[in-house]
């Protein structure tokens, strides 16, 4: 495991409090708050740890409340709402300064045998190892972005990320509001099924809210750009591993009223195994 993804491993694994309240800690990924995919990751962690029965998360409704300040922990209180015969609902707010940041509502159920099918097929694109990292790209631009952007470019990360049709941050054109990339944990993790899906809540709000601002060439490095994630919202299909390669495929379907929505479809040889869905502010000042 490489020493990034240790570290994220770590900040994954929370510090229990009392019963049914867990603590986590912050890293900085460069924005000027706390990164949203930590928070749904985290959240999914403290609900995990509350379940009394083997279970696997197949579904995550959350909502940004407040931006979280990267400097002070984030206390994660969980609600045994339901526990079933097959499955098991839990609510999560993550508190901040006596204020709620973040709340959401997971559902875990039982692994049973029943009718498949599968109607999305993953597109046509280049390898992972055809592609430039995410990381590569960044560093290779970094000194035209306003300083103030700088070290969320210039930072590696946990997470390797191989965009298809990389933006140019700078000076981006107007293309049709669709993008794609593979990821992957960079390093090995364990066989624990719900560390698998924590990283990969983690990854997936990576790139989803810059897929609405292509079509109108805009990016986080203008500075007239205020965008910030509102809601989040996955379900998982498919027992995956967020160490090897995951297609990420992902458009935004409209825009209105100052919000984006975005949503994507995760695939791993060639099955549909996550879908995403968020809505972001996109607001340009004047």
């Amino acid at each position: 495991m490489s020493n990034l993804l240790d570290e994220l491993v770590h900040l994954l694994d929370l510090e229990t409090i009392e019963h049914n309240l867990f603590r986590g800690q912050s890293r900085d990924v460069g924005g000027r708050s706390v990164f949203g995919g930590q928070v749904v990751a985290q959240s999914l962690v403290a609900a995990m740890r509350t379940l009394t029965e083997k279970r696997q998360c197949h579904s995550l409704h959350a909502y940004f409340l407040r931006p979280g300040d990267i400097e002070t922990p984030i206390v994660y209180e969980v609600d045994r709402i339901r526990d079933g015969g097959s499955f098991t609902t839990r609510r999560v707010v993550a508190i901040q300064h006596g204020e709620a940041i973040f709340n959401m509502s997971a559902s875990f159920h039982v692994l049973e045998r029943g009718l498949e099918h599968q109607a999305a097929t993953a597109p046509e694109i280049p390898p992972p190892e055809q592609l430039e990292s995410d990381y590569e790209i960044r560093l290779r631009v970094a000194q035209r972005v306003p300083e103030r952007v700088r070290p969320a470019l210039t930072q590696k990360r946990a997470i390797d990320i191989r965009p298809v049709d990389p933006i140019d941050f700078v000076n981006p054109t107007p293309k049709p509001p669709r993008r794609q990339a593979w990821f992957r944990a960079d390093g090995k993790l364990d066989e624990d099924l719900g560390l698998h899906q924590a990283i990969m809540a983690y990854a997936s709000d990576f790139g989803l809210l810059g897929t609405g601002m292509t079509t109108h060439g805009l990016s986080f490095a203008d500075p007239n750009v205020q965008a910030a994630s509102l809601d989040h919202l996955i379900w998982f299909h498919h027992p995956f591993r967020a160490d090897d390669w995951l297609l990420y495929d992902m458009e935004s379907p409209c825009a209105m009223n100052a919000r984006a929505f975005n949503r994507g479809q995760i695939f791993q040889n060639g099955k549909l195994v996550a879908s995403v869905c968020q809505e972001g502010l996109m607001r340009v000042r004047k």
